[in-house]
């Protein structure tokens, strides 16, 4: 379904990946915007039961884009190192792809996280 990973040395391992999900605190969340264009927003998130939850306001253009299309995916960057003596990075990075949701109830949102207000669990 999603391509592989053209620099195999580079995979990281799926506990790996959690390590760095539940050190991050911030990420980008891609989803398909208007008009068709890509729209890809910074924000805070929390990782827990492996979903990724996200606080954000009731209305917006995050909220109208996956209202349209569910589909997303979401980055976190875990290291990224200039060594210009070396010319190169060291670059380390999780994206996942998943379904966004709303969750609407408020009880159901607080039992999830620390958080008061929306979360759309990835």
């Amino acid at each position: 379904m999603f391509r592989e990973m053209r620099r195999k040395k580079q995979i990281l391992s799926e506990g790996e990946c959690i390590d760095v999900l539940q050190r991050g605190t911030s990420g980008v969340l891609a989803v398909s915007g208007d008009d068709g264009y890509p729209y890809a927003v910074p924000l805070s998130y929390a990782y827990h039961d492996s979903k990724i939850f996200f606080h954000c306001a009731k209305t917006g253009h995050k909220i109208d884009s996956i209202a349209r299309n569910e589909k997303a995916s979401f980055c976190v960057i875990d290291k990224d190192s200039v060594v210009p003596e070396e010319y190169t990075s060291y670059f380390r990075s999780v994206i996942v792809f998943g379904k966004a949701r709303i969750i609407e109830d408020e009880a159901q949102a607080r039992k999830r996280s620390n958080w008061s207000g929306k979360r759309m669990p990835l």
